[in-house]
C-alpha cells in the first residue's frame, strides 16, 4: 500500500513540474543587435494590428440600394406627397430627407433608412407572387362564425377560457 502512495505522490509531482515547465516563458538569444531587433519587432506588431483592424472593420449587410429600388421608393414617396420632382434612381439627400420625414411622421426611427415598416406602408413590401404556392394559394376570408357547429364553437370558447 505504501508503494501505491509513493507512486501516486510521484505522478502528482511530475504533473506539477510539467505544468510549471510549460507555463514558464523562455527567451531565445537574439543574433540581431538590440536596435535591429526593436525595429523588426515593431514592424511585426504594426502589420499584425493592420491585419486585425481590417478584419474587425469589415462592412456587413447591404451597403447601397439598387437604382431600380430607389426609383420605386421615390415614386411611392412622391405619391404620398413627401417628394417632388421626377424619380432619378439615386439615393440623394432629397430622397433621404423625404424618407426621414415620412418615417418621423409615422413615429418610427429616422436614423436608419429605409425602415422596413415604411417600405411596407408605402406598398413596397416583399413580393410573394413568385413563391412556390403563389398560384395555388387561396386568400379568402374565413367562414362566418354562424357556420361553425355549436359544439365546436363551445370547445373554442372553453379552450380560450371565455364563457358564452
Amino acid at each position: 500500500m505504501s508503494s501505491f502512495k509513493a507512486n501516486l505522490v510521484f505522478v502528482f509531482s511530475v504533473a506539477l513540474l510539467a505544468t510549471s515547465a510549460f507555463a514558464t516563458r523562455t527567451h531565445r538569444a537574439s543574433t540581431h543587435s538590440s536596435a535591429s531587433h526593436a525595429s523588426t519587432s515593431s514592424h511585426t506588431r504594426s502589420s499584425r494590428k493592420t491585419a486585425a483592424a481590417s478584419k474587425s472593420h469589415k462592412l456587413h449587410g447591404q451597403q447601397a440600394i439598387e437604382p431600380a429600388r430607389v426609383t420605386e421608393i421615390q415614386q411611392a414617396l412622391a405619391r404620398e406627397h413627401y417628394l417632388t420632382g421626377e424619380p432619378n434612381g439615386q439615393w440623394d439627400s432629397t430622397t433621404a430627407a423625404a424618407m426621414q420625414k415620412y418615417q418621423a411622421d409615422q413615429g418610427w426611427q429616422t436614423k436608419l433608412m429605409p425602415d422596413s415598416r415604411a417600405l411596407k406602408k408605402l406598398g413596397l413590401g416583399p413580393d410573394y407572387s413568385t413563391a412556390i404556392n403563389a398560384k395555388t394559394a387561396t386568400f379568402v376570408d374565413p367562414p362566418p362564425v354562424s357556420t361553425i357547429p355549436s359544439e365546436q364553437a363551445s370547445g373554442f370558447a372553453q379552450a380560450a377560457g371565455v364563457n358564452h
